[in-house]
């Protein structure tokens, strides 16, 4: 894949106006206020995984409307607590798979959450949470499903379930609750924007190649998935345009960028056909708080894969001393 985006020198500068809607925050409030009147419910069920120097717990939790999320606690077994605790959130398609998947940055000291993404885990790595608000037509995947409504749109069920992650990591027995970063790559890393916009104080934010940023312009400059499901529908759905970004400009990861105010670390790969550079470096540059990003010039959407996780290893531990 060639460069197909701005030139670097612009990506650094690039700065659009945001799409926002004037209830954004009205919205977000009303959400959170409806989510928050089921109580959390944090469970947690010692499992053994196989792995003698973690302690791994299958955990759940109210989300959006009360219904369960479930998750992965994955923490070193030997270091008392309170620990700082990282909440990571998953790449598109994919659920929290076997607890065993998630042993690095526990092995670095740090106690991780890995919050399962209802309705998906079939693409890659299987879930167990459903999604239980079906909701209209769409294309395939989740990126139209309920699109006609901001109301009914799946990410706000996802972004309140994220911020409600974060809340029962800061309930967790074993978790320092001023010491909690949000994660995420990919969809993950829109997630966790999303997060750091809505949850509170944060101790830091990891964003790699952000999705869920820039909606009009990514859908205009790739025509791969999950952008080209917003695409496909929109040619059967011909006369549905404005009411379409319309919705999704609640759910713009810049939008939320703006809001948060943590140390953030992004990452983005110059020849990513998934994410396009310009709408993570929107994100990056509207971002509300210290940041920093690593740039992988001739890497797509896995951008620096193992060098990018000592990264993240590196960053928590830096914002979580």
């Amino acid at each position: 894949m060639p460069f197909y985006d701005l030139p670097r020198a612009e990506l650094e500068t690039y700065l659009p106006e945001r799409d926002e809607p004037a209830g954004f925050d009205a919205f977000w409030a009303a959400t959170l206020e409806a989510t928050r009147e089921h109580p959390l419910e944090l469970k947690r069920e010692r499992v053994d995984a196989g792995y003698r120097e973690l302690v791994t717990e299958d955990i759940s939790f109210a989300g959006f409307d009360g219904e369960r999320i479930k998750g992965w606690f994955v923490a070193p077994a030997h270091r008392p607590g309170p620990l700082p605790v990282a909440v990571s959130y998953l790449g598109y398609g994919g659920g929290r798979g076997l607890a065993g998947s998630w042993s690095q940055l526990p092995a670095a000291g740090i106690a991780q959450l890995v919050m399962d993404t209802r309705g998906q885990g079939s693409r890659y790595r299987p879930g167990d949470t459903p999604d239980g608000d079906l909701t209209g037509p769409h294309s395939g995947g989740v990126m139209t499903l309920g699109i006609d409504d901001p109301h009914t749109y799946y990410y706000r069920r996802v972004f309140a379930d994220a911020v409600r992650a974060v809340e029962a990591a800061r309930a967790h027995p074993l978790v320092d609750d001023e010491r909690v970063v949000v994660q995420g790559g990919s969809q993950g890393g829109g997630i966790a924007l999303a997060a750091a916009g809505l949850a509170g104080p944060l101790a830091g934010v990891v964003a790699d190649v952000p999705f869920l940023s820039c909606f009009r312009r990514a859908t205009g400059l790739v025509d791969t998935d999950p952008y080209g499901e917003i695409v496909r529908y929109l040619r059967v759905h011909r006369h549905a345009e404005e009411r379409v970004f319309r919705t999704l400009s609640y759910f713009d990861a810049v939008n939320f960028a703006a809001r948060a105010s943590a140390p953030a670390l992004f990452s983005v790969g110059l020849m990513d056909e998934v994410c396009p550079p310009s709408t993570v470096y929107a994100a990056h540059n509207h971002y509300g708080g210290p940041k920093r990003m690593v740039v992988y010039p001739y890497n797509g959407h896995e951008n620096g894969e193992e060098l990018q996780a000592q990264e993240t290893v590196e960053f928590v531990l830096s914002v979580t001393a």
